[in-house]
């Protein structure tokens, strides 16, 4: 990011190493429980509705351009870090090939500048949901990957001076709406069980204000959000049918 390697690389990595290493024992843990026999609870490989729990890193490529009084400075820059998170999607299927998703989470990240301003300057929690249409491929099969474009839309809330090397009062950051490319895979487990593996990538760009400093910058955040974790596919008509049927009985 920047060409400048992030303090926090190696204990990321470890982190990271370490949360999927922790989804894969749980998931292998729920996969040894028997499977519930009510239908409401059937897991179906060709259900329309799929919801899943993931880790995940947020990774922003960023490259700014910052300004004093608008002059542009020379030489500065400002970074956004990489954190990881626990995520979830909601997909439904229109048929085997054809599907919308819904991504969802929440993260902070801590805004260093460099140059002449160089230190963190921000931090800032964000809201990105990623809305995408996906095509998936060998709807029979085992491994069924994916291909998916549309949007994500990034809130910036709460936004702080982080260690405020610039005096500011107050940080403030335009919320964005970018292009979102995405690739997947989906590897069957049984009755209706997913393990998954999904790379999204997002082209975006925000403005940034120093409230009393004058300071400015025009930021591409531009994330690549990787994600790994298991899924349950399965049919809504399954729960709301049968929900409607219980209903029906009683009224008689």
């Amino acid at each position: 990011m920047c060409g400048r390697p992030l303090k926090g690389d190696v204990e990321m990595n470890r982190v990271m190493t370490g949360a999927v290493a922790l989804a894969l024992t749980a998931g292998a843990a729920i996969m040894s429980l028997p499977v519930m026999s009510s239908p409401a609870m059937a897991g179906d490989d060709h259900g329309n509705f799929m919801i899943r729990g993931l880790v995940t890193g947020v990774l922003p490529d960023t490259d700014a351009t910052v300004r004093a009084g608008g002059a542009v400075i020379p030489g500065a820059n400002a970074d956004a870090s990489d954190e990881l998170i626990p995520a979830t999607t909601l997909t439904y299927f229109f048929n085997d090939n054809l599907a919308v998703e819904l991504f969802c989470c929440f993260s902070k990240h801590s805004i260093d500048a460099s140059g002449s301003i160089a230190g963190e300057v921000a931090d800032t929690w964000i809201f990105p949901p990623a809305l995408t249409a996906q095509y998936h491929f060998n709807s029979g099969g085992k491994f069924k990957p994916y291909v998916g474009a549309g949007l994500q839309y990034i809130a910036f809330f709460d936004e702080g001076t982080g260690q405020n090397r610039l005096g500011a009062t107050s940080v403030h950051i335009d919320d964005a709406v970018g292009l979102t490319l995405q690739a997947g895979l989906d590897v069957s487990m049984g009755n209706g069980w997913y393990l998954n593996a999904d790379v999204k990538k997002t082209w975006l760009e925000t403005d940034v204000s120093w409230r009393g400093t004058g300071v400015t910058a025009s930021a591409d955040i531009d994330p690549l959000i990787v994600s790994a974790g298991f899924g349950y596919r399965f049919n809504l008509g399954d729960i709301f049918g049968h929900d409607a049927q219980t209903a029906s009985i009683s009224l008689k």
